[in-house]
C-alpha cells in the first residue's frame, strides 16, 4: 500500500518512516481521547505523559538516517560553489573543501529538520561532499586546460618551483632528482600525485568540516 506525503505529495510506501523525496517524517502519533468523567466520580483528569514516553516520541520523529537522494543534491550545490571559488583563485583548496562540508551539512539540515544531526552523520555527509568536490574540481581543471590552454602555465610554475627548490641544495643527488622531475615524465608523475593528494585532502577536510558542523547543530538542537 502507498500513501502521499503530507508535505510534498510524493508517493511513499506504507511503513517507511521518512519520505524519500523531502525527508519529512511519516509517523503520526494519535493522542488518546480524554476519558469522559462519570457522574459523581469527580472532575476529569488530563492525560499524564511520563518523561520516558516523551523521549520515545522524540526518538520516533528524529532519525540519524540520511536520505541520500536529497543529501546528494545539497552536496553537489556546495561542492560546485567551492570548486568554482577555487578555480577562480578566490580560495585555496583546503578552505574550499572546509567551506563545502559546512555548506552541505547546513543545506541538508535545513531541508530535513527531522534529521538527528550529530558529528558522525555530519562527517558522512562531508565526506560525500568532498568526493563530489574533487570530481567538480577535476572537470573544471580539465576544461581549463583544453579550452584556455592553461597547461603551459601550470608546467611553467612547476618548473620554477623545482628550480627554486634545487637552488637551495648543493647535493649532486638532489640536483639530479630535481632534473628528473623537470622532464615531461616527471611533471606528469607530480600531477598524478597532486591529484591523489587533492582527492585524499577533499575527503579528510570534508569529513572534518561536516563532523564539526554536525556536532554544532546537534548540540544546538539539544539545548
Amino acid at each position: 500500500m502507498e500513501h502521499p506525503c503530507y508535505t510534498c505529495g510524493h508517493t511513499v510506501e506504507d511503513g517507511r518512516p521518512f519520505c524519500v523525496q523531502c525527508g519529512a517524517p511519516q509517523i503520526r502519533v494519535v493522542l488518546p481521547e480524554p476519558v469522559t468523567a462519570i457522574a459523581g466520580s469527580g472532575p476529569p483528569r488530563s492525560p499524564v505523559f511520563s518523561s520516558e514516553s516523551s523521549e520515545t516520541l522524540n526518538r520516533a520523529v528524529l532519525s540519524p538516517v540520511i536520505v541520500w537522494p536529497v543529501a546528494i543534491r545539497g552536496c553537489a550545490i556546495a561542492a560546485l560553489i567551492a570548486a568554482l571559488l577555487m578555480a577562480f583563485g578566490l580560495m585555496v583548496p583546503l578552505l574550499a573543501v572546509l567551506g563545502a562540508g559546512f555548506l552541505a551539512v547546513s543545506l541538508y539540515h535545513r531541508k530535513n529538520p527531522a534529521w538527528l544531526v550529530n558529528a558522525r552523520s555530519g562527517a558522512k555527509l562531508g565526506a560525500a561532499c568532498g568526493i563530489i568536490f574533487f570530481a567538480f574540481a577535476t572537470v573544471i581543471e580539465t576544461v581549463a586546460v583544453a579550452v584556455f590552454h592553461t597547461g603551459g602555465e601550470v608546467r611553467k610554475k612547476m618548473l620554477e618551483a623545482l628550480q627554486q627548490a634545487a637552488s637551495r641544495s648543493n647535493d649532486p643527488q638532489v640536483q639530479a632528482a630535481f632534473e628528473k622531475l623537470g622532464t615531461p615524465e616527471g611533471i606528469a608523475l607530480m600531477m598524478v600525485f597532486g591529484m591523489i593528494f587533492l582527492f585524499l585532502l577533499s575527503i579528510a577536510a570534508g569529513s572534518l568540516s561536516g563532523a564539526l558542523t554536525g556536532a554544532f547543530f546537534g548540540r544546538k538542537k539539544r539545548l
